[in-house]
């Protein structure tokens, strides 16, 4: 009978490390994404996917169409199908807490995409510097004003208040904002969140701001491409667009048509595609129990988490043929 145990032990034990090298030659990766609304968010679930596949891993991808708790579930039936490492770009950075320490209690490696999870010990964050995306959006702006004597009037329309990335582009701007209004250069008019980063709430806050001050503001900072086109939408029915400087962020084609028409006036390109390959890279590395070398860190509340960063551009009408079209973002065809 001891001899049999000890057979069944080892045949155990023998299934088990056939399974865990499996596991590691074909690792399966839970992808769980905020939304999959925005076409920015679409190319990346295209791309990661198909360089996983490349690398020889396999995805399953939820998206919680911006609900916390459709989010939680969709992670929670990745852990219970036994991926080997969860990758997740969070509507809500406070709210996954939750889900990675469920995914640490199973033995599975979380890693944060694009937007941070706080508070919590997750293994890797893969993202583009926010901070800075803000600085190069106050930058522009500032720098387009030049020496005007009159003082720059600004009105901002933050991101959504739930996710810890809008406030990083804040920080940003504040950095290229403060000592310029404090030397009274800058002039903040009007600022108020986007929820959910809808371009109609985006729209309202256009809206409040000119039922209040009138015509009387000279730029608009939005936050990213979709709510500058609310802005542009409030800017359109009061015959300003294109008289007002309005930032954006993602390069998004409708974003770069503005652009090229002459109703938005700058975004940021973030080479979403070379992140989502980066991403996918980094996920199958942690799936097969390795962990990328970075040379980052940034503080999550619970620790300071190695990150991963891609490189961004600010656009505008002068450099978007040798930016975001040599790239192969969007087609000069496409731009028309």
């Amino acid at each position: 009978m001891k001899s049999l145990a000890r057979l069944l032990l080892l045949t155990v034990s023998l299934a088990a490390a056939v399974a865990a090298f499996a596991s590691r030659a074909k690792p399966v990766i839970g992808l769980s994404l905020d939304k999959l609304k925005e076409e920015r968010w679409q190319r990346d679930r295209d791309l990661f996917v198909a360089e996983a596949a490349k690398l020889g891993a396999e995805v399953i991808v939820q998206s919680a169409n911006s609900d916390d708790t459709r989010q939680l579930r969709d992670i929670e039936s990745l852990i219970s199908r036994g991926v080997d490492v969860l990758v997740v770009a969070p509507h809500n950075g406070a709210a996954m807490s939750r889900a990675v320490k469920s995914a640490h209690e199973a033995g599975i490696p979380v890693m944060a995409y694009d937007r941070l999870i706080l508070n919590c010990d997750i293994a890797l964050y893969v993202t583009f510097d926010s901070v800075k995306v803000g600085e190069l959006q106050a930058a522009w702006v500032v720098g387009r004003w030049g020496k005007n004597e009159r003082p720059l009037r600004v009105v901002r329309i933050f991101g959504a208040p739930t996710d810890n990335n809008a406030k990083q582009f804040k920080q940003g701007q504040d950095n290229i904002l403060a000592p310029l209004l404090q030397s009274g250069r800058v002039q903040i008019v009007a600022e108020d969140w986007a929820l959910e980063w809808k371009p109609e709430n985006a729209k309202k806050i256009m809206n409040a701001a000119i039922a209040k001050h009138g015509h009387g503001f000279d730029a608009v900072l939005a936050a990213n491409d979709g709510t500058a086109g609310g802005a542009i939408q409030a800017l359109l029915e009061e015959g300003l667009a294109g008289k007002i400087l309005v930032t954006g962020q993602d390069a998004d084609l409708a974003g770069c048509q503005r652009i090229m028409r002459g109703t938005q006036s700058m975004t940021v390109y973030k080479p979403v595609s070379r992140l989502a390959l980066l991403a996918a890279r980094a996920a199958v590395e942690l799936a097969r129990g390795t962990t990328p070398a970075t040379t980052a860190t940034l503080d999550n509340g619970f620790k300071k988490v190695p990150c991963l960063y891609e490189e961004i551009v600010s656009v505008d009408k002068d450099n978007m043929l040798s930016t975001v079209v040599a790239s192969g973002f969007h087609s000069a065809d496409q731009l028309k």
